[in-house]
């Protein structure tokens, strides 16, 4: 006999299969009927909780800006270095699977181009907002240590940061030497940021 999940567990495996979905094959190509079968469920059930795709979608776009800003805060709470932070995010190898099919990237990405979808943009808005608050609090924290230049402001640079991630795809699509270009960006950043 099945067991019946609870609303909130309910809600949860939509929408972890859902963002798995959107992740993997984009807003316009994944079907709330694809998000269904994936749980096996019908798709009234999936309506039922969401209202809507492109509901869903926002919410799955909610739950990815709460993943990633919950990373961000624990990054702090567990005393790791800004700069080790800022060689992370900012590495090619991290930027190539922050684009790629599957990952959270390729989520916001989708989104910010979904501009006929208004819960989808107000999402997309929201997350980022929120992931650059949090950012901007690391890099405010990485002032304090010593770590981050006095001169930078925390939220111009969070800005800025998820700006030089966000444009990857653009420079992954047309820059020649890829790879050199990518870690000379990276340096340069990380530069601009630390004065070293």
């Amino acid at each position: 006999m099945a067991t019946r999940l609870g609303t909130q567990e309910r809600r949860a495996s939509i929408l972890a299969a859902a963002a798995e979905l959107f992740a993997q094959v984009g807003y316009h190509r994944c079907r709330v009927s694809d998000v269904a079968a994936r749980l096996g469920v019908t798709e009234p059930v999936v309506f039922q909780n969401f209202g809507s795709k492109s509901a869903l979608y926002a919410a799955v776009l909610d739950d990815a800006a709460e993943t990633l800003t919950t990373r961000l805060r624990r990054y702090l709470d567990e005393g790791h270095p800004v700069t080790e932070l800022l060689d992370e995010i900012l590495a090619p190898g991290h930027l190539n699977h922050l684009h790629s099919t599957g990952s959270p990237g390729a989520l916001f990405a989708d989104a910010i181009s979904l501009t006929a979808e208004p819960d989808v943009e107000a999402a997309a808005r929201r997350g980022m907002r929120k992931v650059a608050e949090a950012l901007t609090a690391v890099l405010a924290h990485g002032q304090t240590t010593g770590e981050v230049s006095a001169d930078v402001d925390p939220a111009t640079a969070a800005w800025w940061v998820l700006s030089l991630m966000a444009s990857h795809r653009f420079r992954r699509a047309v820059m020649p030497n890829q790879k050199r270009m990518e870690a000379g960006i990276a340096t340069m950043a990380r530069a601009a940021l630390t004065d070293r």
